[in-house]
């Protein structure tokens, strides 16, 4: 018995607080008083005038309206949102002419060498042109600066640029980090189309400390929670053009039968976990949540019958932000990611790029609402970075990609996560020194 007794390992227990920014407390759609960019544009603009300042002394500050009545000879700061004009961007009518069959395009790319790029504020929008503009590597909803002229033409000659840059930290400490402590980061477990039961077994014994020697079972122990990053039911949609009723009642009847026995099934695996380890489960873009449009809301308690009986249980929002431990926390299955690179398709950057430029353009999903469905905001836009969190993570991503960049005094770690249903892949991070370890169960 005294054998036994010394290899059981208690599980580690953190602090733990959900920042509710991206809860829907109600849902308006008719007022129409202020529109999300400018609710952006207002949140953003000190700060992006703060930076452009510092970066440009010995230059002023104009609206784009009054650019006119300025001096053509001189330079002058524009501050507004970045517009690109893309013909291969989603429209309303070649939705309809695609589903007409009438024509077939590829969404994997809305970029093309026609590309423009506009600057625009509350009341006017110009266009940017010069070599240092690259379209590439921006997208439509980028709260800008830029120092330039205006030329003949009225095109606006941009000489630089320059976004709101990382948050500052707070000089507040959030007290004493506890020592060796982890969580877990997983997505796209894909129980629709995940025929691999076994890694998913190999996944649940791991956690619940029922795989391995005692050494592996002393390292599960310190998994304090467990973050579940959207597309647990379904991985991808295919597009079914509508070729009549009965065909497309058909397969809607046969997508609905398998969602719900794969919420069985994620309510089976869940609940084996929840007996021993806290849970924060994410909605992903293709998992039956409450809402489509980001933020979408949690999984609803009724769909999962078992688990939604455990405390130990949390529902969290896509995307979400929130203290684990004494670190801030954020992330997304990994949509905003997704939408920028269609965007920025002609661009050599990685997810983990682009992961780590939403962070200097201080915005979770900047292509919302022109390419990426987000709640219609009025007064404020909630995808504006209020905190700087020490661990920012994409799901869903081709494969496993990680950096930690150290920038105006603070570490972020940054974290790809890897498709699940495709790679085996889950990610070890470790709370203290922000260390990752992809561990696999191929």
């Amino acid at each position: 018995m005294e054998d036994d007794d010394s290899c059981k390992y208690n599980r580690k227990i953190v602090s733990f607080k959900d920042f509710g920014r991206f809860k829907l407390s109600e849902k308006k759609y008719d007022d129409n008083s202020l529109n999300v960019y400018t609710a952006r544009l207002n949140d953003l603009r000190e700060d992006v005038l703060q930076r452009a300042k510092l970066k440009w002394a010995d230059y002023s500050y104009t609206e784009v309206s009054r650019l006119a009545l300025e001096d053509s000879e001189k330079s002058y700061i524009l501050i507004g949102t970045l517009y690109k004009d893309q013909k291969l961007k989603p429209s309303l009518l070649r939705e309809l002419s695609k589903e007409l069959q009438l024509e077939a395009q590829s969404n994997k790319n809305y970029t093309s060498a026609d590309d423009k790029l506009f600057l625009e504020d509350e009341t006017l929008r110009i266009r940017l042109v010069g070599n240092h503009v690259n379209v590439q590597e921006v997208v439509t909803g980028l709260i800008c600066a830029v120092l330039g002229h205006e030329l003949e033409n009225g095109t606006f000659w941009v000489e630089d640029w320059c976004f709101p840059g990382f948050i500052p930290k707070p000089c507040i400490s959030n007290g004493p980090l506890v020592e060796n402590v982890k969580i877990l980061l997983v997505s796209g477990l894909d129980l629709v189309n995940n025929a691999d039961q076994l890694s998913l077994d190999l996944l649940l014994e791991w956690i619940t400390g029922m795989a391995g020697c005692t050494d592996a079972q002393e390292e599960e122990a310190v998994i304090a929670r467990v973050i579940i990053a959207g597309n647990t039911i379904r991985g991808s949609t295919k597009i079914h053009y509508h070729k009549g009723y009965r065909e497309t009642k058909s397969y809607d009847q046969l997508k609905i039968k398998e969602d719900i026995a794969a919420m069985h099934k994620l309510d089976t695996f869940l609940s084996n976990i929840l007996h021993c380890c806290y849970v924060m489960l994410m909605p992903g873009e293709f998992d039956p949540a409450c809402t489509y449009s980001m933020p979408q809301q949690p999984f609803h308690p009724c769909t999962l019958q078992k688990s939604a009986r455990f405390k130990s249980l949390h529902g969290a929002t896509n995307p979400w932000i929130g203290d684990i431990g004494g670190r801030v926390v954020a992330g997304s299955c990994g949509g905003p990611i997704v939408d920028i690179m269609k965007i920025a398709g002609l661009s050599q950057l990685s997810p983990l790029e682009w992961l780590e430029r939403t962070l200097i353009w201080r915005h979770y999903a900047p292509t919302g609402p022109d390419t990426l469905p987000i709640y219609p905001f009025f007064k404020n836009d909630p995808f504006v970075m209020k905190e700087c969190p020490d661990i920012y993570f994409a799901g869903n991503m081709d494969k496993y990609d990680t950096k930690l960049i150290t920038a105006e005094g603070q570490t972020i770690r940054l974290i790809c996560i890897p498709k699940f249903s495709e790679t085996k892949t889950a990610v070890l991070v470790n709370l203290q020194d922000l260390t990752t370890q992809p561990i696999s169960f191929g």
